[in-house]
């Protein structure tokens, strides 16, 4: 099992943080890692667009949404189409900070199963996370500033 966990604070409340991160249609305008997200369904609306990140070479089934607590958490899980050879745990964690002014925002993969040696390159998920954070961040806080 591998864990990446990055982190950044937000200059934008959760309720800004947590919309962003759902509006799945504009993931192709700003989101580094993803392009689009498909037939997801939050709070009783499906989301629409598909999963597809930068890297294709995928063979995963997912996501499935597994988590969602409305302004505090988001996860999805990705198995590989074959049983224990991967599975991907993806989560978002919004923490208010300074009043609810500002957010903390966790983004964690766990990865595990037997491919994962061959196949999950620890770093470059690391840097994947780091610039996507920097895109939320960055979104959220052009809507911050924009109604303030």
């Amino acid at each position: 099992m591998i864990e990446v966990e990055v982190f950044v604070e937000i200059d934008a409340p959760p309720a800004v943080v947590w919309e962003t991160l759902l509006e799945f249609e504009y993931y192709p305008e700003w989101n580094p890692i993803s392009r689009t997200v498909e037939g997801v369904e939050i709070d009783g609306t499906e989301r629409r667009g598909r999963y597809q990140p930068v890297d294709s070479r995928r063979f995963l089934d997912g996501p499935m949404i597994v988590t969602v607590e409305p302004y505090r958490r988001l996860a999805w899980l990705d198995r590989f189409v074959l049983p224990f050879a991967l599975d991907r745990y993806h989560e978002f964690h919004l923490v208010p900070i300074d009043d609810g002014e500002r957010t903390r925002l966790l983004q964690r993969e766990t990865v595990r199963g037997a491919l994962v040696p061959l196949v999950f390159d620890e770093g470059q998920v690391e840097r994947a996370f780091v610039a996507m954070n920097k895109a939320i961040a960055a979104r959220a806080e052009r809507r911050t500033s924009a109604t303030a």
